[in-house]
């Protein structure tokens, strides 16, 4: 089967659902499937080799953003756009603060979401003439997020096949924008475009379904999925003095600064001799201020010496991190639709201590792998830590307990076999 994944760029910091993606692609092509990965807006930035090296890029993040400015851009010579698209071009504008801003993008949002009827329908054409080709015609095109949906219409129209989309997390973006009805009202007139959805949890399934009004045989939950590769407990097993870990983006809606004040009333306690802290995941030119003001606040605290920042590291540099780690946690304030990290954190024998909401409980329940608090409290997660740190037999069975099921569950090969039997599904 000829599967075209669409998946948007982020050009110069890691993010969950391009790492996701890339894995499906490679795994569905391990599996025998010719599938394609497409990037969209900015390249691709993953932490292994990149499944789209070799494709085109589609929705050119400065012609989209010209062209949703000024007329004059919807109509410019395909020389000129192939210019605005060099990938020179767009890393440069990849690195200017706020472009992912979802303040920013209410109209562009929306204009996307309107697909043949948007200001970017000229884009839309290229991605039709590409599909369109003899050489490139596919049976299903996947869509890696709901904010794609401005596209299906017209794929099915041209091709007369199937398009699936996955949901990963477009609420909170969505909620986020000036005027997020307008956006949300466009996406449920799209719905109809799209065979199945794929959520990527039972919860964000939930959430979304009754957000769209989706009957429940048009949605398909696909849990994510990580290639193992490296992935693995320190041979010296956990550290002689304990380590709280931390492995997202260095952003306020990952919870890092509830991480930080736990962690300060944490070491004020005192409870936990020698506790330090380790904060590593992507940081944009964006996040720096976020993260110098809790830098100041560890200082001030007496704490500066006891935690490191990390960013942007690569896989090895990722997974060495890890077995540096005797637990885990994101306390992600919104509704997370999954945690990618979760799985790489349980994958190494790191037991995780996560936030009740969202999509955490039903990860912890089906690995084993942790434990939960009450969210949005620091002062819950700092005793949660210390409950935890304070019994290292019962942390070690978290651990290899979650290790264990993310190697029989969770795996890229699982993922992918689950999702192409969507995709045969949608085909019938």
């Amino acid at each position: 089967m000829r599967i075209v994944q669409l998946t948007p760029g982020t050009g110069n910091f890691y993010c969950g659902t391009c790492l996701r993606d890339n894995a499906l692609v490679a795994a569905l092509r391990k599996h025998g499937h010719d599938a394609v990965l497409l990037p969209m807006y900015l390249p691709h930035f993953v932490d292994e080799t990149s499944e789209a090296a070799d494709a085109p890029l589609f929705f050119g993040g400065i012609n989209v953003y010209l062209q949703q400015k000024s007329v004059l851009f919807r109509n410019t010579p395909a020389w000129l756009d192939r210019l605005l698209d060099a990938p020179a071009l767009l890393h440069r504008a990849a690195l200017r603060a706020g472009m992912t801003s979802a303040q920013d993008l209410g109209d562009l949002t929306l204009s996307m979401l309107l697909g043949e009827d948007g200001r970017q329908a000229k884009e839309l054409e290229k991605v039709i003439a590409w599909l369109s080709k003899k050489e490139n015609r596919p049976d299903v095109v996947s869509l890696s997020n709901a904010l794609l949906i401005g596209l299906a219409r017209r794929i099915r129209q041209a091709l007369q096949i199937p398009v699936v989309c996955s949901l990963q997390g477009e609420d909170s973006f969505l909620d986020a924008l000036p005027e997020p009805e307008l956006c949300w009202q466009a996406l449920r007139e799209r719905t109809a475009d799209v065979s199945i959805f794929i959520p990527v949890s039972q919860y964000y399934a939930g959430v979304m379904a009754r957000r769209l009004d989706l009957a429940p045989e048009r949605v398909a939950v696909v849990y994510n999925g990580i290639q193992l590769d490296g992935y693995a407990p320190a041979a010296s097993g956990p550290p002689a003095s304990p380590v709280i870990g931390y492995l997202a983006r260095m952003h306020p809606s990952k919870g890092l600064d509830v991480l930080v004040h736990a962690f300060i009333q944490l070491k004020t306690r005192g409870r936990i001799p020698g506790v330090r802290l380790r904060i590593a995941g992507g940081q944009t030119a964006g996040d720096k201020p976020f993260v110098d003001g809790l830098q100041e606040q560890l200082r001030a605290a007496g704490c500066g010496e006891c935690v490191e920042f990390l960013p942007n590291l690569d896989r090895p540099a990722k997974q060495a991190f890890l077995r540096t780690l005797s637990v885990l946690s994101v306390p992600a304030t919104y509704g997370e639709s999954f945690g990618l990290y979760l799985l790489e954190a349980l994958a190494s024998g790191v037991p995780v201590v996560q936030p009740a909401h969202a999509a955490f409980p039903e990860l912890v329940a089906a690995t084993g792998g942790g434990i939960v608090y009450e969210p949005g409290d620091p002062r819950a997660l700092g005793l949660a830590l210390e409950t935890a740190l304070s019994e290292p037999t019962r942390l070690a069975q978290w651990g290899r307990c979650g290790m264990q099921q993310v190697r029989e569950k969770f795996t890229s090969e699982a993922m992918a076999r689950s999702f192409a039997e969507v995709c045969e599904r949608a085909r019938l």
